[in-house]
């Protein structure tokens, strides 16, 4: 009977100790599911933490990049700008230098004119009533507002150049001569400023502008005549140039 409670309280002892085992066994499962689980987070914040870093690292060397690119842009600005401020400064003083130009232009082409019109009063008297309405129109011009300086430059350029075009072309023209108190209608020949002869329609009277003399003078040689009609021919291109002899402007001989 002792020996029966003495088993009885054994094995009453040894369920109770192994009970208290079983509850230390899953104390210790689940402290280590709750430290694997905290440990799982840990890496998961450090997995994100260098992922951050990494790109953060990623968005730094590409702002090093655009700054660089900036660096460079900028370079490249400040030497645009600084040829713009040349270029602007060359501007302003075209501008400046255009401004006294400008002011400048009027009177040296009044000049010209004078000087236009004085060869033309002391030149060969050809086209005479031409030549003359061109240097007045050219002075209406000039004070005219409404006309460009650079219109009135190349104007007046312009006539200079037909001028000097005169002594190196042979055209005949219709005109009229005043002789001895009597004016009368005559063909001109004028080749180039060396020579300027005149006949009458019908062939009656023949003469040439003495230079010198500042008078026309008539032309009685036969011959002469002859070669102001070939001349006046010529430039009508009614016949093929020939050699051909006429009186020059300071001849200083009779004809």
């Amino acid at each position: 009977m002792r020996l029966f409670a003495l088993l009885i309280l054994t094995f009453f002892l040894l369920g109770a100790d192994g009970a208290g085992a079983q509850s230390s066994s899953e104390d210790v499962i689940e402290a280590g599911r709750e430290r694997l689980t905290d440990n799982q987070q840990a890496q998961a914040d450090i997995d994100q933490l260098h992922e951050e870093t990494r790109s953060l690292a990623e968005r730094y060397q590409q702002m090093l990049t655009v700054v660089d690119d900036l660096t460079v842009y900028n370079a490249i600005l400040a030497r645009q700008i600084r040829r713009q401020e040349e270029e602007m400064a060359t501007l302003e003083r075209s501008i400046a230098n255009a401004a006294v130009i400008e002011r400048q232009v009027l009177p040296l082409l009044t000049r010209m004119l004078d000087d236009l019109e004085d060869l033309i009063a002391t030149d060969v008297p050809f086209l005479l009533d031409e030549r003359e309405r061109r240097v007045e129109h050219l002075r209406e011009l000039i004070d005219d507002p409404g006309v460009s300086n650079a219109e009135k430059t190349r104007r007046v350029f312009q006539a200079f150049q037909i001028e000097q075009d005169y002594g190196n072309t042979i055209e005949t023209y219709r005109g009229r001569i005043e002789r001895d108190g009597q004016t009368f209608s005559v063909d001109f020949l004028r080749i180039g400023r060396v020579s300027l002869s005149y006949r009458t329609p019908g062939g009656d009277a023949y003469g040439y502008w003495d230079q010198d003399l500042q008078e026309w003078v008539s032309i009685t040689s036969a011959q002469r005549r002859r070669q102001i009609d070939m001349g006046v021919r010529m430039a009508r291109q009614e016949m093929a140039p020939e050699l051909i002899t006429l009186p020059v402007i300071n001849a200083g001989e009779q004809p």
